[in-house]
């Protein structure tokens, strides 16, 4: 067979080489063959002789083909090789590859080493050659080349100009830290805030009358905006630390101590509310002790201004203090070169798109200037300072609203200047495309640990199953899933559990995050889930309408607005709009709403007992009804509500009355001391001695065990 076969690929080899040789050829007589030099063919025996089966010798030929099937070669192979790489992958020939097509459907006169095979025959040709196969891995996408922009190296110190120092004002809630700022700038910033509070990051450049500039950031003093105070400490020069003389050392007080710690920022204390009769500053002082902040008084070097932001007293006294210990820190930066800045605040305006305020750290920035911050890039269109006037440069230290983003950047991020719009978009890129990666590693991460769970899951399984037959096996696996395998996919039922899904909007990036961060503290979940749909910046439109109707959610709105045709389509479709400009007063709507979800509590109220004093039987037409003769010894029957008859200390009955009876007359209540006739509905088994008892069945509302701490 090998030889005809070699004489069969030969012939055709020359056939398709020179036909009229081949003729020739043929034209020879074939029986007289000449003496030639080359090589006598030669077939070696096939033939097997039968012989007797040794004992033994067929475990030895058991172990010999165990160990010819472990020894088997791996072919790599893919979808649409051609017979060349699938020769080249076995280290094999071509001829090797035509000759085990033999005897199959695929035509080997068309066949050539360019040819594609089908996937069924590429797996043909590696059994039949006696080879395992295995797919090839999908190449892995080339490494990127990392496009990101970084920081620039440090600036020669003979470039270095002096600077403005950074001010943060901090403190807890309604310790007048906006009123304190609002008295240095001499505008009315608080009249401003809802409810009296701060609720965002101001950021505003002060001109002392000695002429000296600090740039001022005020900071919320809620506990809700934990985020936006580490944000301004991080951005900072000095923290001025605002305490109230009559309230002392607050929760919010100690974490912006913490804030200005982390950041390594020096403090300066300034005791607000002197002019009150109740203040104490000797007492706030001391209280500071306690968290490291040891004024000079004490021998510290932490400088402390009593002041009165209400009325103004002491203020230049807390400038000069500013600027002495600005001065005492050599404050520079270069004022040349690619723009460096923190992005302090990020809302979206109806009319000029996203806006950015920034904190300049480095460089000059000025219109037209190409600009990167987190995945997000802009081409500034326009520069205005704090009071909404356009400028055209912004140098150190200066606080200004950038306008011209594509994309709305997240507050916190740092902003890079690049040379032009294709550079950003490049960074960009780069940057999403890392964030892609780091998703699907984590994912990746999780599908491993999800399929290690089901493998040891598994093994528990077989280990209990191991002295079984396959059949006993299936047979035990089937009796344990039996109602699983009884209910399609389709027919399974829903949780029941109660689930609020809602969708968060604010006015700027820091009031989602800082709402975001309420959220994450939602540990309620055993009563009821808590699930956000999506967030964003900006009023409500009709996409957030239709996404809640869709999942039967509520939309909570930070000081955003409602279109008119929203509002309608909200109340058309059903979907709670829920707006506040006071973020406690929005936490306060969404603990009573899920406390709504809640099932209520159903709590039984006595309203009455009484004692068996006799039994009797009453004919009512053919029929004996037992009748049972008690007097109240405790508040009033009511025959609207439900009985209980207790003998002993066990329950024996539960239900309603079918009759309640005052000497022949039906009543509906008896009072205490009286005496009653009653017979219970479907149950004549009353003893003398028996207690019943009326009771009301009382749904009280349950509330939701989450504090989001305050």
């Amino acid at each position: 067979m090998n030889v005809m076969s070699s004489v069969v690929r030969g012939a055709r080899r020359l056939a398709h080489a020179d036909p009229a040789l081949l003729n020739n050829f043929l034209s020879l007589p074939l029986l007289c063959p000449t003496r030639s030099s080359a090589p006598v063919l030669t077939c070696p025996q096939s033939r097997r002789f039968a012989s007797k089966q040794v004992k033994g010798h067929k475990k030895e030929k058991k172990t010999q083909k165990a160990k010819s099937k472990e020894d088997k070669q791996e072919v790599e192979i893919r979808q649409t090789m051609t017979v060349a790489a699938l020769a080249k992958a076995m280290n094999k020939d071509f001829d090797h590859v035509v000759e085990a097509l033999l005897n199959t459907a695929v035509d080997l006169d068309s066949l050539d080493p360019d040819s594609v095979l089908d996937e069924r025959w590429i797996k043909e040709v590696v059994t039949r050659s006696g080879m395992k196969f295995r797919w090839a891995k999908l190449s892995e996408s080339r490494e990127r080349v990392n496009k990101d922009a970084r920081r620039r190296p440090p600036a020669d110190p003979s470039s270095l100009k002096p600077r403005p120092p950074v001010v943060t004002i901090m403190g807890h809630v309604d310790h007048g830290k906006t009123t304190l700022l609002d008295s240095l700038r001499k505008s009315q910033i608080v009249s401003t805030e809802a409810g009296g509070i701060t609720q965002h990051i101001g950021a505003f450049l002060v001109q002392l009358p000695t002429g000296e500039k600090i740039t001022f950031l005020d900071t919320p003093g809620h506990a809700a905006f934990s985020s936006m105070r580490a944000r301004g400490a991080n951005a900072t020069d000095i923290v001025v630390l605002v305490v109230a003389a009559d309230d002392g050392v607050m929760n919010q007080t100690v974490e912006s101590i913490q804030h200005a710690k982390k950041a390594k920022v020096p403090v300066i204390v300034a005791v607000n509310k002197c002019d009150k009769p109740h203040a104490d500053p000797q007492r706030v002082k001391q209280e500071l002790l306690a968290h490291d902040i040891v004024c000079e008084e004490f021998g510290g070097d932490v400088q402390s201004i009593h002041v009165s932001a209400l009325k103004g007293d002491n203020l230049l006294a807390l400038a000069e203090a500013t600027v002495a210990l600005a001065e005492v820190l050599e404050l520079k930066a270069e004022p040349t070169g690619a723009v460096e800045g923190l992005i302090i605040e990020s809302r979206t305006d109806k009319g000029k798109g996203p806006v950015t305020t920034v904190i300049i750290q480095r460089g000059t920035l000025k219109r037209g200037c190409v600009l990167v911050a987190g995945k997000s890039w802009a081409k500034v269109r326009f520069l205005f300072d704090e009071n909404g006037r356009v400028v055209t440069e912004a140098g150190p230290s200066a606080a200004v609203e950038v306008v011209g983003w594509k994309e709305q950047p997240s507050a916190g991020e740092l902003l890079l200047e690049v040379e032009s719009e294709q550079r950003a978009r490049e960074v960009t890129e780069w940057r999403s495309y890392e964030e892609e990666l780091q998703k699907l590693q984590e994912e990746q991460g999780a599908i491993e640990n999800k399929q290690k769970l089901h493998l040891e899951e598994y093994r528990k399984e077989r280990a209990g199953l191991e002295h079984l037959t396959w059949r006993q096996r299936k047979w035990a696996k089937y009796k344990a899933n039996r109602t699983q395998y009884a209910t399609r996919p389709s027919e399974k039922i829903q949780s029941d559990e109660p689930c609020l899904p809602i969708i968060i909007k604010g006015d700027v990036d820091g009031s989602v995050e800082t709402l975001l961060n309420i959220v994450d503290s939602y540990e309620a979940e055993q009563q009821c889930q808590l699930d956000v749909l999506h967030f964003g910046v900006g009023d409500i439109s009709e996409n957030d309408v239709n996404m809640a109707a869709t999942f039967t959610g509520s939309i909570y709105g930070f000081n955003v607005a409602a279109s008119k045709s929203v509002q309608q389509l909200a109340e058309r479709r059903g979907v709670p709009l829920r707006l506040h400009k006071v973020i406690y007063r929005l936490v306060d709507e969404l603990k009573d709403e899920l406390s709504s979800k809640l099932p209520a509590i159903i709590s039984e109220s006595i309203i009455g007992e009484a004692t068996v004093l006799a039994m009797f039987d009453v004919t009512v037409g053919k029929k004996k009804i037992p009748v049972a003769g008690c007097r109240v010894q405790k508040g009033q029957l009511d025959q609207r509500l439900k009985f209980r008859l207790i003998r002993g200390r066990d329950t024996v009955w539960e239900g309603s009355l079918s009759a309640l009876k005052h000497h022949k007359d039906d009543v509906q209540t008896v009072k205490v001391g009286m005496e009653c006739g009653l017979s219970a509905d479907g149950h004549g088994d009353i003893r003398t001695g028996d207690v019943i008892v009326c009771f009301e069945e009382v749904d009280t509302p349950q509330v939701t065990s989450w504090d989001p701490g305050f």
